[in-house]
């Protein structure tokens, strides 16, 4: 593995806030406070410490305010893009005599206020999306109208998914509510069913894992509105059995310190938490799956795994200031970088082919991450298995473990310390001020955090502690 962050203008300078790679082409978009998409070709360059390149295509000028989301439809003929004030656009992609050139199809118009994030439905005809007015719409893509509106949360929406099965679902708010969604077809009409959600689960508070003498109260599992990021990212995984959720705020027992952690909801039961990632130093903001997956590698037994998977998922999470790549064979992260940007990271994702993941920032630049060949793995089809899940692929609360284990090897760091220019966000409200973060590598462990605070080890501990679960 090798990259870092590419100094070059990315948007004028202005904050990156997302970006999406094409499905086919590779392509990489980014969208950002300048109020324009860019197009970029990314490529590696020769030499073991070179950092992929990325070479400016053209721009999508039609938006009037700052680009928060922007997604490439399944196919790729698409692609979504959200915006300040509610702006929606669906661009469309020409083949020309010179060219393809993405041109606007339908501008999407219900929202009052910014929208922070949305999702295809796996066909490309329905999108999801979220916003500072507190609902999420199901919009028809063909009649570019709206299908549905989900309306029960208090604050603003800052995340999206959508089941790849076409099940299910999901939205993170802050305030500090997970929602599930199930589909409940309508009568059937002309022979087709009427799409149709509602909410299943929320997602709010649990009981503390440390039972004290005193009577425990239930604590939220999420992060509440001063969580300085505008956005909680969360997704599905591809073949459907998980739904990993950023912005979680954990407390181990009533009189400890919250721990920030993303959590992997199993599809077998979506009402509560499978598994948590604790250790980050900051809150997760955002997580994505590879769109790969990889054959099994055999170097754990079955029993070092929580995952109960006939092949390796691969997905990324994000905080504010580091980036975490993660296996389902293993319990430690395969890759931890920081130190990265001087501002929050908004937005992470995968190539096509896991060739390359990208990572946008407030700061103004991306960070581009290039994987070797099979250096994650052999690409193996879910297929099969992506339209229906047995039961014994699925993951079973009760059957995960919570005992320490000694990781065999260092998870790979980077840490990128060059020198920078400090770039001030603009073009979004002022986030809370973040200083340059010191390279570190937070440790994937349970933290039970005491009165003095422990000292950070310089170098990766060799003792790590298996992701924690949740009864």
């Amino acid at each position: 593995m090798k990259g870092g962050t590419l100094q070059i203008n990315w948007h004028d300078t202005k904050p990156v806030l997302t970006l999406d790679f094409h499905s086919i082409s590779g392509i990489l978009a980014t969208g950002g406070a300048d109020y324009d998409i860019k197009l970029w070709l990314i490529a590696s360059e020769e030499g073991e410490k070179k950092v992929p390149t990325a070479t400016y295509q053209n721009s999508l000028s039609y938006h009037g305010s700052a680009v928060n989301v922007i997604r490439f439809s399944p196919s790729g003929e698409l692609l979504a893009s959200g915006a300040d004030g509610g702006e929606m656009i669906i661009w469309k992609l020409h083949n020309t005599d010179s060219g393809q050139v993405w041109k606007v199809l339908k501008t999407l118009s219900f929202h009052r206020k910014d929208v922070l994030d949305l999702e295809w439905s796996t066909d490309g005809t329905f999108l999801i999306s979220g916003s500072v007015d507190n609902s999420c719409l199901i919009w028809d893509v063909n009649k570019g109208s709206v299908h549905q509106i989900l309306d029960a949360h208090f604050h603003y929406v800052q995340g999206v998914a959508w089941d790849p099965l076409n099940k299910y679902a999901a939205s993170l708010s802050s305030d500090r509510t997970c929602r599930i969604y199930v589909n409940k077809p309508q009568n059937k009409t002309r022979g087709s069913e009427k799409l149709n959600y509602v909410c299943q689960h929320v997602l709010a508070k649990v009981e503390p894992q440390v039972v004290e003498e005193v009577k425990s109260t239930k604590h939220h599992l999420f992060h509440d509105e001063t969580l300085p990021s505008f956005f909680r990212r969360l997704a599905w995984s591809p073949d459907g059995s998980f739904l990993l959720v950023p912005a979680g705020s954990y407390k181990l027992s009533a009189t400890s310190e919250p721990v920030n952690t993303a959590y992997i909801l199993s599809r077998k039961d979506l009402s509560r938490p499978a598994l948590m990632l604790p250790g980050a130093s900051k809150a997760v903001v955002a997580v994505r799956f590879c769109p790969l997956a990889f054959s099994l590698r055999g170097l754990t037994s079955s029993s070092c795994s929580s995952f109960k998977l006939p092949y390796r998922l691969i997905f990324a999470v994000a905080t504010l200031n580091s980036l975490y790549v993660y296996d389902t064979e293993g319990i430690e992260p395969i890759a931890v970088l920081a130190g990265l940007h001087y501002a929050a990271i908004t937005d992470i994702s995968w190539s096509p082919t896991a060739k390359f993941l990208a990572v946008s920032s407030q700061d103004g630049y991306c960070t581009l991450l290039e994987f070797e060949n099979n250096e994650l793995g052999s690409p193996v089809s879910f297929s099969e298995n992506k339209q229906v899940l047995s039961e014994q692929n699925i993951i079973n609360v009760d059957d995960l473990e919570s005992t320490e284990r000694i990781g065999k090897e260092n998870a790979m760091v980077i840490d990128d310390t060059q020198e920078k220019e400090t770039v001030k966000p603009e073009g979004k409200p002022e986030l809370e001020s973040e200083p340059k973060p010191e390279p570190e590598l937070a440790q994937p462990s349970v933290v039970i955090p005491t009165k003095e605070k422990p000292a950070v080890p310089s170098k990766p501990a060799k003792r790590r502690i298996t992701p924690m679960a949740i009864d």
